[in-house]
């Protein structure tokens, strides 16, 4: 699996994670505060419906509120060429 790693304040936080989503290949994502703590941990799997992400997307919009500074990390799925 593939990661990578975005620093983000917490107005983008929401924007980015929506984004992340949409993508498809994202496996995991984790916030983690400005000290490295981490503070929030999803699994995605395929076919998340919508209905399951808006708890989900309501959290992050509450850990926005009260973050400032935060990196989010992603986990992806390699993708294999044929």
């Amino acid at each position: 699996m593939a990661t990578e790693s975005f620093k983000l304040d917490g107005e983008t936080l929401v924007k980015k994670v929506k984004e992340l989503f949409e993508e498809g290949n994202v496996r995991k994502i984790s916030i983690h505060d400005k000290e490295g703590k981490e503070v929030m941990n999803f699994p995605l799997t395929i076919g998340v419906l919508g209905a399951v992400l808006a708890p989900v997307l309501a959290a992050v919009g509450a850990l926005a509120a009260l973050i400032g500074e935060c990196t989010v990390t992603v986990e992806r799925e390699d993708v294999k060429p044929f």
